[in-house]
């Protein structure tokens, strides 16, 4: 039988599982990208190394909602179905959408990391572009923030 006690937990694994599939994936989007720009321009690494970076915010957002919500310890045998219910969705909403956002933040970077090494000044750009993906994990996890007081 499933309880709420386990799907709660389901909500804090895909909280934090997902974001951290998705940072992985993006920042060795980005690590992929800086070693074919190294051969071509190794002078830029510094900025390489931020672009690549970046897409690992969104796993620690995952980890900051499972806190969040673990900090409450209101996952126990005597929780309400309401309060499984938000930690699952918490999870849901999190989970998903951080790793889409990683993993399409981790493609623009790689392609701006490209463009430097090819000589273009697009860092500066990149960066204003690769901020939209994380605006999205931004707002899911202040949904999760907001869906905790909840609790």
């Amino acid at each position: 039988m499933i309880t709420t006690v386990i799907l709660s937990y389901v909500g804090l694994i895909l909280m934090v599982a997902l974001p951290g599939i998705g940072s992985a994936i993006g920042v060795t989007m980005g690590g992929n990208a800086t070693i074919g720009a190294l051969k071509k321009n190794d002078e830029a690494f510094g900025s390489y190394m931020l672009l690549s970076a970046l897409p690992g915010t969104q796993g620690l957002y995952g980890f900051a909602g499972f806190f969040i919500i673990n900090s409450k310890g209101v996952i126990n045998p005597e929780m309400t179905w309401v309060q499984t219910g938000i930690i699952l969705a918490a999870g849901v909403i999190l989970g998903f959408v951080a790793l889409f956002s990683a993993l399409k933040q981790g493609s623009i970077c790689a392609n701006g990391i490209a463009g430097i090494g090819s000589g273009y000044d697009v860092f500066g750009k990149t960066m204003v572009l690769a901020v939209f993906p994380e605006l999205y994990a931004i707002i899911a996890f202040a949904a999760t923030f907001l869906l905790s007081s909840g609790l």
